[in-house]
């Protein structure tokens, strides 16, 4: 779980407990401070970290970003923790369900051919309210098909088996954005197996500017990576070219025509999971 200087200390707060609530309780949590944090959030992950033997903490002196802390935490685990199985992520910001941990791993140890398991998620807001939720592809196949067109894990949700980055896989620590997009198109392309939970097992916190916050780069990266997925996945098509361009001229108008647009993807994307 990576903090940062935005990360309040209600969520921060939630976010931990809901950690360390889980119905599975053999982890290590490790909380990676990304440059200054508010001064509140540090003193209770402070004496977090001095209460309980299962909480590391680890102090960047300058903002990183979420790659390299990532990684950091990989390679770190590798070294001084080699018989970890499975490497989870969250932001500080979002709830997991008491159950996730227990569920994923339990998926996991009946589906062995599967390296990289999401779930799906609810949407809150700053309030806690539910305003929407997010559905993906279940099985390998549908995730493959659609990754040209879309990031098909919700990355909060997502547990890797640690053999992945014991293979040499890391996130490109020189994106700010959608490095996990491009990391599962990378693993996808290398033969490494996907799969969804239907459940939604993290409430996912989605703030008034969420749409506004999107940026142009994130936007030109998405744009990038749909590009990447389709060469090195060999999937070139007209619809998938097409669609790649129509999303970033679509970035690229007002946020409340991108709010708007980003309701009804969703509204489309669910229907049609329901389906499968």
């Amino acid at each position: 779980m990576g903090v940062y200087i935005e990360d309040q200390l209600d969520w921060v707060t939630q976010s931990v407990e809901s950690v360390l609530s889980q119905s599975y309780q053999n982890f290590q949590l490790v909380l990676v401070l990304d440059g200054e944090v508010k001064e509140d959030v540090f003193n209770f992950l402070s004496q977090l970290s001095s209460e309980r033997d299962n909480v590391q903490l680890i102090k960047s002196a300058v903002n990183v970003g979420l790659s390299a802390c990532m990684n950091f935490v990989i390679d770190w685990t590798i070294k001084n923790l080699p018989t970890v199985e499975y490497f989870f992520r969250m932001d500080a910001d979002d709830i997991s369900h008491s159950e996730r941990f227990e569920k994923q791993i339990n998926f996991l140890k009946t589906h062995k051919n599967t390296q990289v398991l999401g779930t799906s998620l609810i949407e809150i807001n700053e309030h806690g309210r539910k305003v929407g939720k997010r559905k993906l592809p279940k099985n390998h196949g549908d995730i493959f098909r659609i990754l040209p067109k879309r990031c098909a894990i919700n990355h909060p949700t997502v547990v890797v088996r640690m053999e992945v980055f014991k293979a040499g896989h890391r996130y490109n620590d020189q994106l700010q954005n959608t490095q996990d997009y491009f990391l599962w198109i990378e693993l996808c392309a290398a033969g490494f197996k996907f799969a969804n939970l239907p459940e939604p097992l993290l409430e996912f916190r989605r703030v008034n500017d969420f749409y506004k916050r999107r940026g142009l780069s994130k936007s030109i990266n998405e744009f990038k990576a749909r590009f990447y997925a389709m060469k090195v996945l060999k999937r070139y098509s007209i619809g998938n070219i097409v669609y790649a361009c129509a999303v970033l001229f679509l970035r690229l108008m007002p946020s409340k025509i991108v709010k708007l647009a980003y309701k009804i993807d969703r509204y489309l994307l669910n229907k049609r999971v329901r389906h499968e």
